[in-house]
């Protein structure tokens, strides 16, 4: 399945804007980091590995909204780290919602328990709860027993309170084809999240653990047999069609960095979430200051196995609203 319908008509309308205003680069989704805290050490992520007293910080408000009105982009991830440590973060979804953002809340759930009770169900709100594979595989993942149940469990419980509950699931060359199945099948049909997000790891320069990211060949051969037999189908993706084509190998696409900008509390991160070449003070200065040509793959080496979501929806997103043909493709296929 495609993206939900009030998503393409939210990005619909978006693109339409920024076509008729002549604006070459500008967002889809930003990426707002409130925090570079966890309270889990996963060991294909390099958060937690900044300094303490940078891990002390915490987003205001204020600024988290701010730098969401700058780039202008529809839809807002609020990710560290780990959100729900934010002793604010339920207003900030609160101002942005109320700015009909569509937010999403990024989170290992261990904590959504907790805090539920500070937010209210909207259709511009969900949470966004990290699931890599079934539970000893998941565990695994994130260096500790029995998160893979808690996250579960926190799922059924936003559930049973009315909010929209997205998933999102990275995965290495420890998966095969039939792990991705195997969670992408439980969180679809047994769970019963509302969309689900996947991605190939990318290898993150901090990351503890630099052995397990896949190559191109490895997410596409990963990927096409996963989606065989027609189960991509009938599972909930909140992707386009063009970038699970994008996976499987059947169409190709070049980097879309500035498409899904990251701002964090050193500021806004050249040139992409991945990369940490810098950061600049305004988003102006991201669009203007950034050489995007020389990124990307066969550009620069650090972009060869890359196809994250995070630069490769946005070319996809680009893709379908530019061709008639993939549009209507997007809103009729199931």
């Amino acid at each position: 399945m495609s993206l939900p319908l009030h998503l393409s008509l939210k990005l619909g309308a978006h693109l339409i804007k920024q076509k008729i205003r002549r604006v070459e680069k500008f967002p889809l989704l930003v990426e707002v980091e409130t925090l570079f805290a966890c309270n889990l050490a996963c060991a294909g992520c390099g958060k937690i590995q900044h300094p303490h007293d940078v891990l002390k910080q915490r987003m205001p408000v204020q600024q988290a909204v701010g730098a969401v009105e700058e780039c202008g982009a529809p839809m807002v991830a609020l990710s560290g780290g780990e959100p729900l440590m934010h002793p604010q973060i339920h207003e900030i979804v609160r101002q942005l919602v109320k700015r009909r953002k569509f937010v999403v809340l990024c989170t290992n759930a261990l904590l959504l328990p907790k805090h539920i009770h500070k937010f209210r169900p909207d259709k511009n709100f969900a949470w966004m709860v990290h699931i890599d594979g079934m539970r000893e595989q998941h565990d695994a993942a994130v260096s500790k027993e029995g998160v893979f149940d808690k996250a579960v469990e926190a799922i059924r419980l936003a559930k049973s309170q009315g909010f929209q509950v997205y998933t999102n699931s990275t995965f290495f060359n420890t998966d095969s084809p039939q792990t991705v199945i195997d969670v992408l099948t439980f969180l679809n049909d047994e769970v019963g999240v509302d969309r689900m997000e996947i991605s190939p790891g990318y290898a993150y320069e901090k990351a503890p653990d630099q052995d397990r990211f896949l190559g191109v060949e490895q997410t596409r051969e990963l990927f096409r047999k996963a989606f065989a037999d027609g189960r991509r189908k009938k599972w909930r993706f909140n992707h386009s069609t063009l970038f699970l084509d994008f996976l499987e190998g059947k169409v190709e696409f070049e980097c879309t960095p500035w498409g899904i900008p990251s701002y964090s509390l050193k500021g806004w991160q050249l040139p992409c979430y991945l990369m940490a070449d810098g950061h600049v003070a305004t988003y102006r200065e991201l669009l203007q200051n950034t050489d995007w040509e020389k990124y990307g793959r066969g550009k620069d080496p650090r972009c060869d196995n890359c196809m994250a979501h995070c630069g490769y929806e946005p070319s996809a997103v680009l893709a379908t609203m530019g061709s008639l043909r993939e549009s209507l493709r997007a809103i009729t296929v199931k």
